[in-house]
């Protein structure tokens, strides 16, 4: 729009036509500078939101935020000394069961006498010393005998047991397991650990054919797993990328408080999602992608909301600003209400004021309005929480299980087969599931491998 010009028609008409022609070029000019600069501008505050993401106003993880712009933690000063307190319940060291017991005499007294009756002794206190063993290897030759048949004179040819013709026992594979999957170690550093600890020197290739041997033993654990996720009235689901020879796939996460059921997909779609889930139609927590809003009984992920809002408390506008304090608030509000229960009187005045604040920048056209809209499309699904007991307002226990994987992603690369994703999704599967239930994973790994080796089911009870 062309600015009114400072002098009347009359001025105007009276103007030289050279004069009016250069004044219009100048003006024309000017209102293309004037949309350009705006363009610039708008480009320039969106690069400026980009850049100042990070996993406080944005989905980023933790891991992508650079060490010199956290935030400094403030430490509320108690005026109580750094370390344990006088009184606080001790966490001492537990007492193990020992290999072996020595006891300790008294050998003279302050007065100067040293004739004691053992008979009289008695313990006061247990010191106990721990000490790792030198690794001495179980290795076992089976030399194999042949001959010739007395009666037909051919060569007869002895046979390995079933369970030695792997070469390496249950305990040493699932040992190579625990490194490789639980703990994520390369195939390089398993073989520097086996060399250095163990002194048993193994080839990468070997390590491969040992994991592939551990992924087949904890396939029952996996499928029993995915049996427990699709059965159970709620679950929290969320999904990351993962790439397989270079190629972009996404890992799926379907977690809840007894299980965590993971699966590799090249897609991140709905036949993706359908194949996660299968016959399951309980309560999903999730984010607020688009596939997933589609659900009837779902509760949205309130954090990723609030750091939205977080977001907009750190634009240049006023008005972002004040909209994302204020929505910021209401939201961190109605997350505390998992933990106190609201009255009826308090629910009914919160209610009444988050509508009257969404409805007001719903049909705004910056980011703010944008994010009304959002609220507006997730209303339904905001406080599920409230009506069912046991769910959480956010989507962190999926984002919690995915952590680990994404690691993972980041120090391997992703995988180079069918098979390897088969692997990292059975071995998260187990190992999260473990810490869920606060389980060890080596003794589970043992007995997989043994009742591979034997052709039978593994322990399935604990899960």
């Amino acid at each position: 729009m062309i600015p009114k010009r400072p002098f009347s028609d009359i001025d105007w008409l009276q103007t030289p036509d050279v004069v009016r022609r250069y004044i219009v070029t100048l003006e024309r000019m000017l209102h293309e500078m004037d949309k350009r600069i705006e363009s610039h501008e708008k480009r320039l505050e969106n690069l400026e939101v980009r850049n100042k993401k990070t996993s406080h106003n944005s989905s980023k993880p933790p891991s992508s935020d650079p060490p010199f712009s956290r935030k400094k933690r403030k430490q509320k000063k108690s005026g109580k000394t750094k370390g344990g307190q006088i009184g606080h319940e001790p966490n001492q060291r537990q007492l193990l069961p020992p290999t072996q017991s020595h006891l300790l005499m008294p050998k003279q007294c302050f007065c100067g006498h040293s004739q004691f009756d053992p008979q009289k002794m008695r313990p006061f206190y247990v010191h106990q010393h721990i000490e790792l063993p030198m690794i001495e290897m179980e290795i076992s030759h089976y030399i194999l005998q042949k001959c010739n048949c007395p009666n037909c004179g051919k060569t007869i040819k002895a046979e390995l047991p079933q369970d030695k013709t792997t070469g390496y026992g249950p305990r040493f594979t699932a040992f190579i397991g625990e490194l490789s999957g639980i703990k994520a170690m390369s195939r390089n550093d398993v073989k520097q650990i086996c060399g250095s600890v163990l002194g048993v020197s193994i080839a990468t290739g070997t390590i491969q054919k040992l994991i592939d041997r551990v992924s087949q033993a904890i396939f029952p654990v996996y499928a029993r797993i995915g049996q427990v996720a699709r059965q159970f009235w709620c679950n929290y689901i969320d999904e990351t990328s993962w790439f397989k020879e270079n190629n972009l796939h996404w890992l799926w996460a379907m977690v809840n408080e007894r299980v965590a059921f993971y699966r590799l997909d090249s897609h991140r779609s709905k036949a993706a999602f359908e194949e996660l889930i299968q016959d399951w139609n309980g309560i999903l927590i999730s984010d607020g992608y688009g596939l997933y809003r589609k659900w009837i009984n779902r509760q949205t992920c309130l954090a990723h909301l609030i750091r939205k809002a977080d977001a907009l408390t750190e634009r240049k506008k006023r008005d972002l600003r004040y909209f994302g304090g204020i929505v910021s608030a209401m939201l961190r509000r109605l997350v505390s209400f998992a933990k106190e229960p609201p009255e009826p009187k308090q629910w009914s005045e919160f209610y009444r004021s988050f509508l009257f604040t969404i409805s007001l920048w719903e049909t705004d056209d910056t980011d703010a309005g944008k994010l009304a809209r959002q609220i507006r499309r997730e209303m339904d699904s905001l406080w599920t929480f409230l009506d069912h007991q046991g769910i959480e307002p956010t989507n962190n226990r999926a984002e919690r299980a995915l952590r680990f994987g994404v690691l993972w992603r980041k120090r391997s690369l992703g995988t180079q087969s069918e098979k390897g994703n088969q692997w990292v999704e059975r071995i998260l599967s187990l190992r999260e599931t473990c810490r869920l239930k606060a389980r060890q994973t080596f003794p589970v790994l043992v007995n997989c491998v043994k009742s591979y080796f034997q052709n039978s089911q593994p322990d399935l009870c604990w899960i």
